[in-house]
């Protein structure tokens, strides 16, 4: 998929992926170890899941601090293209009921 703002909905769509971005919120950095003891699916699905959220840029491999263990992070402002375009459908959306609010009412 080359639509960016589609793989952000498409990832945030999965509730176990929507869970690892809550653990990494709360944490601010996690490893396919510790998101395998909190969730009921094994490395390899837990980091599927990670990659998948990785190719939506929403989170991002931390530098390396000790030994090899790969750690993830959210990625700074991901969320921005998805937030803005929810506020401007909102705001249509606002506008549109508010003109079918103003027909109904003159009619």
């Amino acid at each position: 998929m080359s639509d960016p703002l589609g793989l952000v909905f498409s990832a945030l769509a999965d509730p176990t992926r929507r869970q690892m971005l809550k653990t990494l919120l709360r944490e601010r950095e996690t490893t396919v170890p510790a998101l395998t003891a909190t969730l009921p699916m094994s490395r390899q699905a837990v980091a599927k899941h990670l990659s998948a959220l990785d190719h939506a840029g929403l989170v991002e491999r931390a530098p390396a601090s000790v030994g090899r263990e790969v750690r993830y992070r959210l990625r700074a402002g991901a969320l921005e293209p998805a937030t803005a375009w929810i506020r401007e459908a909102e705001a249509a959306w606002e506008e549109r009921l508010g003109r079918l609010k103003g027909a109904v009412e003159e009619g």
